[in-house]
């Protein structure tokens, strides 16, 4: 059977799209297989995109998302009437710490870019029932018809039971018993324009929790925890809205009611398969991250599987997205679940605790939902630890982590573009005054066949801000990876020592070892 792409991606959904864009981008032929008759605009739902991602979609030619969205910058909570904390998200480049924009509308620009790429193909009523794997490919099965693809990344969301089912994989954990009503609506609401509002136990929902966020054109997404058993009503619907905008007029645009749940994958590879997105871990969304750890899933799958078919790195490399994002949904889960206990708590040790720090308790035990952020690949095998450059820990919320090997290159502007769009292309060495970067060229380029490139830092920022905000040394290289995260930082760098660390950040397998 002829292959009808390189990859398969299952699911149009974002992260779906975003896997097919960042794909294409390498080259990849993509095929894209989505079982709904078509595009479905519906309302809000996922609205808040990190910094991070909105730096992926602009690589992936979807930058309309960032220059679209609302840049909220404040998140105000209250218990009750009264304001308990401010904070406030630290700047970090050109790019806005975050946006919210419906997803519906994101959709649409990265539907946008997809038309605009000729190596994405997408075709909608194609449910796929299961998927059966050889030594040289993968066979999607969509009813009676029969894909063939060299590998397939599965994006289809929470209710896959299918796909996961044929991997054997699997997708444990728990449902929230409350509900959440969401109400996307359109009102003058003055200075609420550009923040976020959490009220713990309003008069007006007494017990739960409201969340107000500010989106485009005026609009505004309100989020009600609810009982498990409340049906709302139009009535109903219009008495809470009142009850936070007052006599305002408003338009009532979209509302639904879903429940939390917080799950993951027992494996997000398997053989040729690399599940991602809902389809791999589900979290609740406060803290929003949901889709802004589903497009960096895509991200990792893109160029590692570009790496592998472009014979740049061996099939082990592609082992090392189940190890480094399984770690990311790990980690969101606990950040979630902490959240959850404290937003719905279930015991009276918790309820009691709850109280307590609400009506009076340290400001930083108050929960309501650390905001997303990347997770760092400090653990992770393609990593080259630097003593000397220890990972730091999280840092306070809103705030900016010191780089570190497995951190994220921080952004800043340039004059000639943005820092991390140089990164996009393959790796990137970055050396300091005292390296000579002719021979960092001579020898990279015997002995590594993946797209590299070798800058010094005084080349493309002759100002010194660039070292400045890195910490970079003049004898120091720096190893960026194709998706900014730094693979390595090291002190006396030589061109034999910066290789070493490419061959582990592929993988430890090279195309090439001989000079």
């Amino acid at each position: 059977m002829n292959p009808e792409a390189q990859v398969v991606v299952i699911g149009a959904g974002p992260v779906g799209q975003s896997a097919a864009l960042l794909l294409a981008r390498w080259g990849v032929q993509v095929l894209v297989l989505d079982q709904r008759a078509g595009r479905e605009p519906a309302g809000s739902k996922s609205i808040c995109q990190q910094r991070d991602v909105l730096d992926i979609w602009a690589a992936a030619g979807a930058a309309g998302v960032a220059e679209e969205g609302v840049a909220w910058t404040t998140a105000r909570t209250y218990y009750r009437d009264r304001e308990l904390l401010t904070w406030s998200f630290e700047r970090e480049g050109p790019l806005p710490p975050c946006v919210n924009l419906s997803q519906t509308r994101t959709e649409q620009i990265l539907d946008a870019a997809i038309a605009a790429q000729p190596l994405i193909e997408v075709r909608w009523n194609h449910e796929v029932t299961g998927l059966t794997q050889d030594a040289s490919g993968v066979t999607v099965h969509c009813g009676q018809r029969l894909l063939r693809a060299s590998y397939v990344v599965a994006c289809a969301g929470a209710r896959a039971p299918a796909v996961r089912g044929s991997l054997g994989v699997a997708f444990d954990g728990e449902t929230f018993d409350d509900q959440f009503l969401i109400c996307d609506i359109r009102a003058d609401l003055p200075g609420w324009e550009n923040e976020r509002r959490f009220y713990f136990d309003p008069v007006w929902n007494p017990g739960r929790q409201v969340l107000i966020h500010p989106c485009p054109g005026g609009t505004f997404r309100i989020d009600w925890q609810i009982a498990p058993d409340y049906i709302p009503t139009d009535i109903d619907i219009s008495r809470k809205i009142r009850q936070i905008i007052g006599d305002r007029p408003y338009e009532l645009l979209w509302h639904s009611t879903y429940r939390f749940h917080s799950r993951i994958v027992s494996r997000m590879r398997v053989g040729r398969v690399l599940l991602a997105g809902d389809c791999a871990h589900l979290v609740a969304p406060f803290g929003a991250r949901g889709l802004n750890s589903g497009v960096p899933d895509a991200e990792n799958a893109a160029w590692k599987l570009a790496f592998v078919l472009n014979g740049w790195a061996g099939e082990g490399l592609l082992e090392s997205y189940h190890s480094e994002r399984h770690a990311a949904a790990r980690e969101n889960l606990e950040v979630t679940a902490a959240t959850m206990r404290f937003l719905a708590p279930r015991t009276v040790e918790e309820r009691t605790r709850r109280r307590a720090v609400l009506e009076g308790g340290p400001a930083e035990q108050i929960d309501s939902g650390r905001f997303a952020e990347p997770f760092w690949y400090v653990d992770s095998p393609l990593t080259t630890p630097e003593p000397e450059r220890p990972f730091r820990g999280r840092p306070p919320k809103g705030a900016l982590c010191v780089p570190a090997p497995g951190v994220i290159l921080p952004d800043m502007a340039l004059s000639e573009g943005r820092l991390r769009e140089f990164c996009r292309d393959g790796f990137l060495v970055l050396l300091g005054d005292m390296c000579d970067s002719s021979l960092f060229v001579q020898v990279l380029g015997k002995v590594i066949t993946a797209p590299l490139a070798v800058r010094g830092l005084a080349e493309i920022d002759g100002t010194g801000s660039l070292a400045e905000r890195l910490g970079a040394g003049p004898d120091e290289a720096w190893l960026i990876r194709p998706d900014s995260y730094i693979a390595a930082i090291i002190p006396h760098a030589g061109p034999e020592s910066v290789a070493s660390a490419v061959s582990r950040a592929i993988g430890g397998s090279p195309a090439r070892t001989t000079p």
